[in-house]
């Protein structure tokens, strides 16, 4: 059939330092570098594509004068109040592990909470971005 969405391909994200984002979704999510794609001009950003195992890519933009995100945010209850994209969502098996590794890698616990049957997480990226991580009941 015609005019079907086929599969969700990657999530574009900004941030304010390539290589820093690089080690943090390497090293807290498990993303790995598949495509430097350089500096594009008319843009005035570095591009760079990362994948998980699972095949998901997420698309890295560092721009030459990056806007912080506001400080307010970084706050999911927050920053769902703001209109446009709101976080990224990833199952996990278990929370606790990431916990350790997200302020090694520069990111911040946002919120922890119990949504039903699941435990979650929200953190942020060192950009600010909202990672929210799903544990769900085995």
């Amino acid at each position: 059939m015609a005019g079907e969405v086929i599969k969700a391909l990657h999530t574009g994200i900004s941030v304010r330092d390539m290589e820093e984002a690089l080690a943090w979704y390497e090293n807290v999510l498990g993303f790995k570098p598949v495509y430097d794609q350089g500096y594009v001009p008319p843009l005035g950003a570095h591009l760079y594509f990362i994948e998980h195992p699972t095949g998901y890519q997420i698309e890295l933009f560092k721009y030459d004068d990056p806007k912080p995100q506001p400080e307010y945010r970084w706050t999911p209850n927050a920053d769902l109040q703001v209109c446009g994209t709101k976080h990224l969502a990833v199952a996990v098996d278990d929370v606790e592990p990431f916990k350790e590794k997200i302020a090694k890698f520069g990111g911040k616990i946002a919120h922890e909470v119990n949504m039903g049957a699941d435990h979650v997480l929200f953190i942020n990226d060192p950009s600010g971005t909202i990672v929210e991580l799903i544990q769900q009941p085995k």
